[in-house]
């Protein structure tokens, strides 16, 4: 299953003068993908790129059924402070997804980093938006490198594992 399994990771803020490009890619990389026989998309549930994929994911379900959307989400609170159309966003895209699994009930302080990992471990091709040398979607792909994962980089357009 893991060769079978793509996961994503990103920033939370894209640029709006970055989203349609980001979209556009986006979108052509998840195909070419499914192409390769990839059909399980492991997904973290945050705002920003997360939700993005994660929406494209599931309009791409229309002409490929066989994909499924997994949600690996930290803890059942994820979305509790988050804006009214965020939650509505994030309640959709749950509904919709082919499998949600918690890591965590409760927030802890390191339930994010274990969402990561547990994303990182359970696939072999990690897609990314990432545009700096610091923070979590950094750490997240540092580890992806380690684990010996092809990462396709969004942030610099990096798509050569296609």
């Amino acid at each position: 299953m893991k060769q079978k399994t793509c996961c994503f990771t990103g920033h939370r803020e894209i640029l709006d003068k970055d989203y349609k490009i980001l979209k556009e890619n986006l979108k052509y990389v998840i195909i070419q993908l499914i192409k390769k026989g990839i059909i399980y998309f492991g997904v973290g549930g945050a705002r920003g790129f997360d939700m993005l994929v994660e929406k494209i994911i599931l309009d791409l379900k229309k002409q490929y059924p066989q994909i499924k959307l997994i949600l690996v989400l930290p803890c059942k609170s994820q979305s509790n402070y988050w804006n009214y159309i965020e939650k509505l966003d994030y309640h959709y895209i749950t509904a919709k997804a082919d499998k949600v699994v918690y890591v965590s009930q409760d927030y802890t302080k390191d339930c994010m980093v274990k969402r990561n990992q547990h994303l990182i471990d359970n696939s072999s091709v990690c897609v990314c938006y990432l545009n700096t040398i610091y923070g979590g979607t950094w750490y997240t792909v540092s580890y992806a490198k380690l684990k010996g994962l092809d990462i396709i980089n969004l942030g610099q357009m990096d798509i050569s594992f296609l």
